[in-house]
């Protein structure tokens, strides 16, 4: 009587242990990453508001520096620049509205005639320097690049352009802008962890996929995929072949510059429909897979 007791007592205690072990899944890859993040961007404790104050301000010092460095080379390419006429000086800026633009190529046009590489080169940093600080008006360049150049070698422009700029912009972030990226957006960056984590085995698709659609900004993009673990090549090739056919959409209306009346003229419902078709199909690879794979298993 007294083993039994003995017996049944122990099996009450051994009992919740074994149940705790057979409800211990291993967690699966995507809710692993989703734990990592998440981890990753966890408000500060009240111990640790001042340690990250300093974490942030340094990279955040960092970035100015680089900015600034970058608007030196700026200027360097602007004294460089062909003697321009003084009626023309006060047009040489980024254009911030359609008839900007439209001044801004027909003066640009006439100096491409006798030097043409000047003016490239001169398109090709600026271009870059705003893709990698996220600084508006790249939109009004891609329409100018249409006007200014052999629609081909426009678009080649363009899309070299975008990704060199985007992936500089993810090189900050990788190396000085994380902890800035966890203190300002760390929901938004939780968020789209997850569907990271579903895409993981083909990123390729899914950063063409956003390049091409408006679902998320450029911006968002770009500082977050290093904190995500996207690599830099698949990165940068997406992003190469995604701004491809808004570019093609762009660069064609520049071709028609001075009909234009503000940036909104480029788009058309035909070219809204050829987008959203590329869309779709850049993202068929990928359902593809996985419902194959769904299918097999």
């Amino acid at each position: 009587m007294e083993q039994t007791r003995y017996n049944l007592r122990r099996k009450s205690r051994e009992g919740p242990k074994v149940d705790q072990r057979v409800d211990q899944r291993p967690p699966t890859k995507e809710q692993n990453d989703v734990q990592r993040i998440a981890e990753s961007t966890e408000a500060p404790s009240v111990k640790t508001v001042e340690s990250t104050e300093v974490q942030t301000s340094r990279p955040a010092l960092i970035v100015l520096l680089i900015f600034l460095s970058s608007v030196c080379i700026m200027g360097l390419v602007y004294w460089s620049f062909p003697e321009i006429d003084e009626d023309d000086m006060e047009h040489i800026k980024l254009p911030k509205n359609m008839d900007d633009a439209k001044v801004l190529g027909k003066i640009l046009s006439r100096y491409n005639e006798q030097n043409s590489i000047a003016v490239t080169a001169a398109f090709f940093i600026t271009y870059i320097f705003l893709q990698t600080f996220a600084i508006p008006g790249s939109i009004f360049l891609s329409i100018l690049s249409g006007f200014l150049f052999p629609f081909f070698v426009a678009l080649f422009l363009v899309c070299l352009c975008s990704a060199i700029g985007a992936s500089n912009c993810y090189l900050i972030s990788y190396f000085v802008g994380v902890q800035l990226v966890q203190k300002y957006i760390p929901e938004r960056v939780e968020k789209w962890s997850a569907t990271v984590a579903r895409h993981r085995e083909h990123l390729l698709n899914y950063i063409i996929f956003l390049r091409i659609t408006p679902f998320l900004p450029n911006w968002f993009i770009n500082i977050t995929s290093p904190i995500l673990e996207v690599s830099l090549w698949p990165f940068f090739i997406g992003t190469f072949l995604g701004v491809a056919p808004p570019s093609f959409v762009a660069i064609q209306a520049g071709t028609t510059l001075y009909q234009l009346t503000h940036a909104g003229d480029a788009l058309s419902w035909t070219s809204v429909i050829v987008l959203a078709v590329l869309a779709v199909l850049s993202i068929l690879p990928a359902v593809f897979k996985q419902r194959l794979q769904a299918k097999f298993e």
